[in-house]
């Protein structure tokens, strides 16, 4: 068996200066990559997912609530769907992208992206070609999946948003069987006090380190 660190979201607009940026995350970004230099061979596979929105429907709004509705944010194939330049591409193995036609909080609603759509090896901003945001796979291969085909049994969640989508992450990941760790000083929220978040994260069977 294996362990795999799951790394959520840490995109461009997530981070300051973008349209839905979450306090700290720019230094989320730069932690996650200091991080792998220092522990990357204590993993197995390395996995990042992305925001990939195309016609989120509602998920979307000119009036958002803040709760189910969001300011434009992610949209598939723009800068701000990219990864954060400080997070470092070099250990990822696999990109996993969600929330293309509704809401998708966690990175278990994701697909495998094509391989010549994501970064390999160190980037710069603005750097990776973006692949046809429409293009069809045959067979779609979901987190789930790729984790159970690489033998994995034990996850690491790191990334942003502490109290949407490494949250809805965690609990799923708990859900599918995996033994579920999520690494607090490597995660932002949008939530000032994350405390209640991570005390549910407890409750429902994940590990904080």
């Amino acid at each position: 068996m294996s362990r795999a660190l799951i790394i959520v979201d840490v995109q461009n607009d997530f981070c300051e200066g973008g349209s839905l940026a979450v306090a700290g995350g720019s230094a989320v970004a730069g932690a996650i990559s200091e991080y792998l230099d220092a522990h990357s061979g204590e993993f197995d596979h390395v996995v990042a997912t992305q925001d990939w929105h195309i016609d989120p429907g509602a998920h979307f709004s000119d009036t958002p609530d803040f709760v189910d509705s969001w300011p434009r944010h992610c949209v598939a194939a723009t800068s701000g769907a990219e990864l954060h330049h400080d997070l470092d591409t070099e250990y990822i193995n696999a990109y996993f992208r969600k929330g293309a036609y509704a809401a998708a909080y966690s990175g278990f609603e994701g697909l495998l992206a094509p391989e010549d759509s994501v970064p390999t090896g160190d980037r710069q901003p603005g750097a990776i070609p973006m692949a046809d945001a429409d293009e069809d796979e045959a067979d779609p291969v979901g987190l789930d999946d790729w984790l159970q085909e690489h033998d994995v049994d034990e996850v690491v969640i790191a990334g942003i948003a502490t109290d949407y989508c490494v949250r809805a992450t965690a609990l799923d990941a708990v859900q599918a069987g995996y033994s579920v760790t999520v690494l607090r000083a490597l995660t932002a929220g949008i939530a000032e006090d994350p405390e209640d978040v991570f005390a549910e994260l407890e409750l429902g069977g994940v590990d904080l380190a």
